[in-house]
């Protein structure tokens, strides 16, 4: 059996450019239990998705019977498509695109468990979303992978890094029998990847027993900006735990190399104010944000360091502009921007 890697297959960095942008529609679920609950999420998903829709087309999968009220909120110009889901989180449950440079598009299909087999998780309809997409896209090619793995555990530079973290891959919940090696060995031949960098842990908030999440995902406290630059969450408050914890992390992330032996230059990007959200630690991050093109879909949280990070990213990103979105309800769920957004990169001919 063939790799995607073997075959000429990469995974372009999110700052190429999209034919789409895929979501998933927020449904009846432990996550959104309270009708009161669900409606904000949708309105939250749909703020969401009409943000991107300005500058890329974008494709929303949602439970049977659901594409009529979803396109009340949506708006015009959001296409909706139905199909079974148990939760809404497609950068996790959805395909990971690439391209080999000759116009093909292909898709990595990992192995989802619902974030580690978590009790409140339910994954029979989610685990075959990725495939469904696939079909919608007309990928030439979809390779499965036995590594359980989401799109929100990795990120890369499109030139051969990719950020890890050794909480979620090298997780008892996710890949018990796997070792370092063998996991790099999968993701490498996946993505078209050669050089892991292993964050150790993720937020606090992002682990039991706070709410919803994931066990650590990477999206949420580190991002390659462009290649050789990483954005990364950094907690000025000593009383928060992640103070420590991002500090250990920029730390790390200052001493590597890239695949192509630059040095990483790292760009801190302060936390909200806000210590605790929803009776648990904060994992709030202006790091899960979306690259669409022309455009940077930046989490809000009606903060007064929103501004800051706005600012920040406009000097990254000056060719695009910058639109904040209020990501609260989203976080409340157990994940931000990023993670309810799946590009589907442009397929071109090199």
């Amino acid at each position: 059996m063939t790799t995607p890697a073997a075959d000429g297959f990469r995974m372009p960095a999110e700052w190429t450019p999209h034919e789409r942008t895929w979501m998933a529609w927020p449904g009846p679920n432990v996550t959104f239990e309270d009708p009161e609950d669900l409606t904000a999420a949708r309105l939250a998903w749909a703020s969401v998705a009409r943000a991107v829709r300005r500058f890329e087309p974008v494709t929303v999968v949602c439970g049977p019977g659901q594409s009529e009220e979803a396109r009340t909120l949506l708006g015009p110009g959001v296409q909706t498509v139905e199909r079974e889901l148990d939760d809404a989180w497609m950068r996790d449950i959805g395909p990971t695109f690439l391209t080999n440079g000759a116009g093909e598009l292909a898709a990595v299909d990992w192995t989802f468990n619902g974030w580690g087999a978590q009790d409140w998780a339910s994954w029979e309809h989610d685990a075959k979303i990725a495939a469904y997409v696939c079909d919608l896209a007309g990928t030439a090619r979809t390779y499965a992978s036995k590594l359980v793995n989401e799109g929100g555990a990795i990120h890369v530079d499109g030139e051969g890094t990719v950020l890890l973290t050794e909480t979620v891959q090298l997780g008892p919940e996710r890949n018990p029998h796997w070792t370092r090696e063998e996991v790099e060995a999968e993701i490498h031949a996946h993505l078209g990847t050669r050089k892991a960098i292993w964050l150790p842990r993720g937020l606090t908030g992002d682990y039991p027993p706070y709410g919803f999440g994931t066990l650590g995902h990477v999206d949420i406290v580190a991002a390659f900006a462009r290649p050789g630059v990483v954005v990364a969450h950094v907690q000025p408050d000593p009383a928060h735990p992640d103070h420590e914890v991002t500090k250990e992390v920029v730390g790390l992330l200052k001493s590597q190399t890239d695949a192509r032996g630059r040095r990483l230059e790292v760009v801190e990007v302060p936390a909200p104010t806000v210590l605790e959200a929803d009776g648990h630690w904060a994992d709030y991050s202006y790091i899960n944000h979306y690259l669409c093109n022309g455009g940077v879909v930046l989490c809000g949280f009606d903060d007064p360091r929103d501004e800051i990070a706005a600012g920040i990213f406009r000097r990254l990103f000056p060719e695009r502009t910058v639109t904040l979105v209020d990501a609260r309800t989203i976080f409340a769920g157990g994940g931000g921007i990023h993670c309810i957004t799946q590009q589907q990169p442009r397929a071109q001919v090199r």
